[in-house]
Order: C-alpha cells, then structure tokens, then sequence
C-alpha cells in the first residue's frame, strides 16, 4: 500500500514538472515568434518555434487530465484539451507554411485553405489566439484556491493581458511568462503543504 502511494507521489510529480517544463517550452516558442515571420521562415533545419510550442502543449496533457476532481476540473479539462488540440492544428499548419521555399507558395496556401472554415477557423482563428485553452487554465487554477491565491491572481492577470483588456508590450511573451510564474507557486506551495 505504501509502495502505491509513493508510485502515485512520483507519478503527480513528473505531471507537474512536465506541466512547467510545457509552459517554459510555450513561452521559448512565443519568444522565437515574436521575431517576426522572416525570422520563424528562416530558421534551419526546422521550425524550432512551432516544435517548442508543439511540443510545449503535449507535455501540458498529462498534468492536464489529472487535476483535482472538482466542479472547475469538468470545465477545464475539455476547454484545455480543445485550446491543445486548437495549437496542435496551428502547428501543424505552420510547419506547412515553413516548408514554402517563397512567400508565392504561401500566399497560394493561404488562399486556399482560408476558404476551407473546418481548417480555418478552429487552427488559425482559435488556435493562435487560444482564448478557450487560456480559459480552461484559469479555471483549473480554481481548483487551488483555498491552497494558493496569488497563483491564481497572476494567472488571471496573464489572461487579461492574453485576452487584450490589459494592455502589454510582448502580450503573449509576458502573458505566458506570468502564467508559468502563477502555476509554479501554485504546485510548489500545494507540494510544500503535503509535505507538511
């Protein structure tokens, strides 16, 4: 039995550390991007930018699914699964882009599929502004309010600045920054008070 229970310790705590280390892979991503597109189309041999923000949410999953089985969980979980799935496309759709050889070729790409709505809107409009996955992290930061307030203030503050109420030069560098900032006092207070 105690042997389980350390199983289920180790295993909560690698979510975590995958959790953080996504949203630093996340902010790395925001960070090549905010260059510009000659700069993201440049880079050789791959798109690091879309890999780090790929590769940033898929660690965000198991962490994910595996929040506090609470009201905020029923509502997190899915508009957070949505708002990955979103980015997902949008990468993918991105390393399309990067691979043109010329701007010809992409603009071509570019017309045909934003006559496509089922690509367009769920990978283009919703995916880069990912208003429905910040929504879904707020939400589950709910889960800790009892445990850690000022956690969910940052991270609530990162989506005001995400969503364009407040406004911030860098809005999604300093947006992400702050929400990494807000999950990571809120896993090491809750860790620390277990431990306690």
């Amino acid at each position: 039995m105690n042997e389980t229970k350390k199983f289920k310790n180790k295993t909560e705590l690698a979510y975590k550390a995958f959790f953080i280390i996504g949203l630093v892979f996340f902010l790395i991503g925001q960070v090549i991007i905010s260059k510009g597109n000659d700069f993201v189309y440049a880079q050789e041999p791959i798109d690091f930018a879309h890999w780090f923000l790929l590769i940033g949410v898929v660690l965000l999953i198991p962490q994910v699914v595996s929040f506090p089985k609470k009201i905020f969980s029923l509502i997190g979980i899915p508009l957070t699964i949505i708002g990955i799935t979103c980015i997902i496309g949008m990468c993918v759709l991105d390393f399309l882009w990067w691979s043109f050889p010329n701007e010809e070729m992409r603009n071509e790409f570019t017309n045909h599929i934003s006559n496509v709505p089922s690509i367009w809107k769920p990978f283009i409009t919703i995916g880069p502004s990912s208003k429905i996955f910040n929504l879904g992290l707020l939400i589950l930061s709910f889960n800790y309010f009892q445990n850690n307030k000022t956690g969910i203030v940052l991270i609530l503050i990162a989506n005001l600045i995400l969503w364009h109420i407040i406004p911030s030069p860098f809005r999604l560098i300093s947006g992400y920054a702050i929400t990494l900032i807000g999950f990571s006092l809120i896993f090491v207070r809750n860790r620390s008070k277990k431990i306690n």
